[in-house]
């Protein structure tokens, strides 16, 4: 089977982001990849210009998804950007993280949806064989 990093997938009215990783950190930053490739229909096409550095905390893995979800589309929002990759350290329920990207530009980024936020629909972190699977469905 071809490996996969990340996928969408439909939910009633919502959307499911899905990430995979040889490591945890690994589909935590597949998901978020999965996250802006619905907000941006021409994601390959972001450029990791800007750095921004975030940090969120929980007790559970599904939980910290959602969190570290929620966080980017919150920094996204008021800071005008769209991410394109993710580098994510997980520690003791803290995640770290240097998201890359570049402000938001009409001209050159195809918008696709608008991701209101990350829900606790169908949210798991698991390891399946031996890869991760970190997946949620968030609001359109």
């Amino acid at each position: 089977m071809p490996y996969t990093a990340f996928e969408t997938f439909e939910h009633g009215a919502d959307i499911g982001v899905r990430g995979y990783g040889r490591s945890l950190e690994e589909a935590f930053a597949n998901g978020a990849k999965a996250l802006f490739s619905l907000i941006v229909e021409n994601f390959e096409e972001v450029r990791p210009k800007e750095k921004v550095d975030l940090e969120v905390s929980a007790e559970l893995l599904d939980e910290l998804f959602v969190a570290w979800l929620n966080k980017l589309l919150t920094v996204s929002a008021l800071e005008h950007l769209v991410f394109c990759d993710f580098e994510v350290r997980i520690k003791e329920g803290t995640l770290s993280a240097t998201a890359l990207g570049e402000k938001l530009d009409p001209e050159r980024h195809l918008l696709g949806e608008e991701v209101k936020g990350a829900t606790f629909t169908l949210a798991k972190v698991e390891k399946v064989n031996d890869h991760w699977v970190a997946q949620c469905v968030v609001d359109v």
